[in-house]
């Protein structure tokens, strides 16, 4: 029986289901048609306190584990969910409109990263120093305790997936409290994952409940991915609590820069992939782009063709190539700032309205006559509408795309290995992808800079920040000289 099935969903803390401690309830609704789809306790302190004191608790049995064995756990929970990869991605796609088959692809991603780091987990070491010839000087790493997860609703599974792992397998324990909009594939998750109770302890609620767990005394690292105005209270309320630490990856306005010897026709596919995936709900979306005035025409005329061709639906429709927005929240913040940008002058060259049917639908939008003045250009927008710039040069392009308080990622398609390096060493972003809007190697892990967050989110260096360094020095302890008394 799915969790779709149930209906109802409740706190799994110490292995075992409980009920919220308040009567209230929030709806969990599917964005493409309205409906009900399942329905989740509103967290609060009570609860977050449950749930860290039984993190707590399975602590110190959980990090005296060897780290073989815990990722021996982490590879069975993996094979678990390789069965239900369908059924997480259905559950995924009915929170949050997503196209199943990109659902799936997310669902494969998690499981991936969970495998990665039940690999790589027990191979985390620690360094020998250069002591004295007599003694022995090492840094070994150790577990921070409990870690508090803060998840996003664009891409629950997969980013979940890989935090737990990596919380996990270097020997802490979590609480991870999913997004009150995509909460059934968060509670499916850790259903499936059969761990030692206490170890992995499920959090439901909105806001109030996740400020409750990170504010919680018990609480050791907060990871969150989502928006700088949560990202700068959970980094306040951990700087408050010396010894603390927050791992954040917050918003971007990413930029697309395109030179000019670039084919306007593939500059377009990929801006409109980099744009329309996920209906623009994706972290590191292209939200800006500056083309060179050389292309400009022919660029914007194949972008707005590449927006019209994109079939728009329920994401539970095989044909769907762009699902709904989250949910009509969501639809007004794009709205409004596509109708601000019309309104000091920008030209919407398609779309710009939300759909006149049900769901929170809102058709690929292509801007244009944009300045660095409007908002479309200031502020991230997290959906299908991308404002184009034309510049003069790709120096013009460059310091543009540097302008930003956001420093997430950059995409920069150009034909010269001088521009190339060039945009490497300038943009001041955590990601660079050099002409290809998507892609890189498994493993990367990236910094952001500026309000887009701190600390390392993926890859192995996530294993670092989750751990804390003790160094120890060790000599011998002197022979005691035997006196005559103590002669035999």
């Amino acid at each position: 029986m799915t969790v779709l099935e149930r209906g109802v969903r409740r706190h799994l803390i110490a292995g075992s289901a409980r009920e919220g401690t308040g009567s209230e309830t929030i709806d969990v609704t599917d964005p493409a048609t309205g409906e009900v789809v399942g329905t989740i306790p509103a967290g609060g302190e009570a609860d977050a306190d449950a749930a860290v004191c039984a993190a707590r608790a399975a602590a110190p049995d959980w990090a005296r584990r060897d780290p073989a064995e815990r990722g021996e756990l982490l590879k069975a929970c993996a094979r678990v969910l390789r069965g239900a990869v369908d059924e997480l991605a259905e559950i995924q796609t009915r929170e949050n409109g997503k196209p199943l088959a990109d659902s799936a692809a997310g669902v494969e991603a998690g499981i991936g990263a969970i495998e990665q780091y039940a690999e790589i987990g027990p191979l985390h070491r620690g360094a020998a120093l250069a002591g004295s010839w007599g003694a022995v000087d090492t840094m070994v790493p150790e577990p921070r305790g409990v870690a508090a997860l803060i998840v996003p609703w664009n891409d629950p599974v997969a980013i979940a997936s890989g935090q737990i792992a990596a919380a996990l397998v270097t020997g802490n324990t979590a609480v991870f409290k999913p997004s009150e909009r995509t909460p059934l594939s968060g509670a499916r998750l850790v259903e499936l994952m059969e761990l030692p109770p206490g170890v992995l302890n499920l959090l439901l609620g909105d806001g109030r409940a996740g400020q409750a767990l990170v504010e919680h005394p018990g609480v050791d690292v907060a990871l969150h991915t989502g928006s700088v105005e949560t990202g700068r209270q959970i980094a306040a309320t951990c700087a408050s609590q010396l010894g603390r630490k927050a791992l954040l990856e917050l918003g971007g306005k990413d930029p697309l820069v395109i030179d000019e010897g670039v084919d306007p026709r593939w500059a377009a596919e990929q801006a409109a992939s980099g744009a329309f995936a996920n209906a623009g709900q994706v972290c590191t979306s292209v939200e800006r782009i500056y083309v060179h005035r050389s292309l400009a025409a022919p660029f914007i005329d194949a972008l707005v063709r590449e927006a019209e061709s994109i079939t728009v639906g329920n994401g539970m429709d095989p044909a769907t190539e762009m699902g709904p927005l989250v949910d009509d929240r969501q639809v007004d913040v794009v709205h409004r700032h596509v109708s601000d940008a019309a309104a000091a002058g920008a030209r919407v060259a398609t779309g710009g309205e939300p759909a006149d049917a049900p769901g929170s639908f809102y058709p690929p939008t292509v801007l244009t006559d944009v300045d660095g003045s409007m908002a479309i250009m200031r502020e991230e927008t997290f959906g299908p509408v991308v404002p184009v710039q034309v510049v003069g040069s790709f120096e013009e392009g460059l310091e543009l795309a540097s302008a930003t308080e956001y420093g997430l990622a950059a995409s920069v398609l150009t034909p010269s290995l001088q521009n190339a390096q060039r945009a490497a060493r300038e943009l001041p972003v955590g990601t660079l992808k050099i002409n290809s809007v998507w892609g890189g190697a498994p493993g990367g892990g990236a910094e952001p800079r500026g309000v887009s967050g701190t600390g390392y989110g993926y890859g192995p260096e996530l294993l670092d920040e989750l751990t804390r360094t003790k160094v120890i020095h060790m000599e011998p302890a002197p022979r005691a000289e035997l006196g005559a008394t103590d002669a035999r």
